[in-house]
């Protein structure tokens, strides 16, 4: 299983054999740079791709054969798009996970009364959602996490147990921090990227063709775009057979305490 243990062991041990094989026979001193560059390049991937449960454990899809998805919303709420995404949802009677930042959050505290009011789920996604949030020690990540689930707790009396990473990146001190809370990592498997994508017919395609069972989207209810296809999009998913459940019956675990 690749994971940072293992990796690091493995790491490890083929150093103290490359140092030996350079020490006794001679072997050239680029050998030790093309290990540290593979072993570095794994450690990237482990931290960048959220599926790959590298440094921790994180659930990204439900494993079902049935034709059933999952979609969530990440970074909000905000009062110019998380409105007209909660009237689309309930017109059409779909349930969504939004994972919320914390100070907007704060900001909006009927908004986030209203996700839930109209069966949402709310998940934690830091207080402040900086640009270096995983650079972090883990105490402080702690603390955000903290301050979050009592904001959270003040408003709707919720206390959370689920947490998506900011921006979907993983290492020794989200996973502490994470532990050290009880939280169960969401992650995705389908990652729309509408924060980048402007083109609205070409993320309404991308996401068309990620459609399969047990799918966990990943939009924001901070683009415009998204707001623009997702009535289609859900029209698309009723049309192919599927079902859009909530988060929680998709993979079995409780959303809160």
């Amino acid at each position: 299983m690749l994971n940072f243990r293992n990796t690091t062991i493995g790491f490890l041990l083929l150093l103290a054999l490359l140092t030996y094989l350079y020490l006794q026979q001679g072997w050239p001193w680029y050998g030790f740079f093309i290990l540290v560059v593979v072993y570095t390049l794994l450690l990237f991937y482990g931290s960048f791709y959220i599926g790959s449960n590298f440094y921790m454990p994180v659930i990204c899809k439900g494993i079902t054969d049935n034709k059933k998805v999952a979609i969530s919303f990440d970074d909000g709420p905000l009062e110019k798009y998380t409105p007209e995404v909660l009237a689309i949802l309930k017109e059409r009677q779909v349930p969504a996970t939004f994972f919320c930042i914390g100070y907007r959050a704060a900001e909006h505290e009927e908004l986030l009364k209203q996700i839930l009011a109209e069966g949402h789920i709310v998940g934690n996604h830091s207080y402040y959602h900086d640009f270096w949030f995983d650079m972090h020690g883990s105490k402080r990540m702690m603390a955000e996490l903290q301050q979050m689930q009592a904001l959270v707790h003040h408003i709707t009396g919720r206390q959370m147990k689920w947490f998506r990473p900011p921006y979907g990146v993983t290492n020794p001190n989200v996973r502490k921090a994470t532990q050290a809370m009880g939280y169960t990592a969401i992650g995705w498997n389908v990652r729309s990227l509408d924060t980048m994508i402007r083109d609205e017919d070409k993320l309404l395609q991308k996401v068309k063709k990620e459609l399969k069972p047990g799918a966990v989207f990943l939009f924001h209810d901070t683009s415009h775009a998204t707001v623009h296809i997702l009535p289609t999009f859900l029209t698309f998913v009723k049309e192919q057979g599927y079902e859009i459940v909530s988060l929680d019956k998709l993979i079995n675990l409780q959303p809160y305490a």
